[in-house]
């Protein structure tokens, strides 16, 4: 009987230690799920563009007074509104996005009254995208690949 209970105690800390062991292997899988790095998740601000010409930059803006281009993403959607006090168009879009190291594409579901219009002839825009931890740029390419102009943008809190 004794030979019995020793069998059955080895067996139930055998058991418990499996189960240990899985709990620990999920918590780990979990961990990294939640710590993927998403470059571009967070608020930004327009600070101004560029445009190119033979793939250098000819020209360089800083946004004007008053002037407020401001995009949010999450994990996987992004919208952007803009400010012109000049301007009493109202603009903003919003959708998906997908980014890897140099391509930022956005899916546009929907918008202001204007950019609806626009969806309506194109809802995906493709980028080549340059980020730091504090900055991004979205750069236009044209049919060969070449860069046209970029909005430049700076993260916010």
């Amino acid at each position: 009987m004794k030979k019995a209970s020793y069998i059955l105690i080895i067996l139930c800390i055998l058991i418990s230690c499996k189960n240990s062991e899985t709990s620990e292997t999920d918590l780990q899988e979990e961990t990294t799920i939640n710590t993927t790095y998403y470059p571009l998740e967070g608020n930004w601000e327009m600070i101004g563009f560029y445009n190119y010409e033979n793939n250098k930059v000819i020209d360089s803006f800083k946004t004007n007074e008053g002037y407020r281009q401001v995009k949010m993403f999450n994990k996987d959607k992004v919208m952007w509104s803009k400010l012109v006090p000049t301007d009493s168009i109202e603009w903003f879009g919003y959708g998906s996005y997908t980014a890897t190291d140099s391509t930022l594409t956005e899916l546009m579901e929907y918008g202001s009254s204007v950019m609806n219009k626009v969806i309506a002839e194109q809802e995906k825009f493709s980028y080549k995208l340059v980020v730091t931890d504090s900055t991004f740029s979205q750069i236009r390419l044209d049919e060969d690949g070449n860069l046209v102009y970029s909005e430049n943008y700076r993260r916010i809190q």
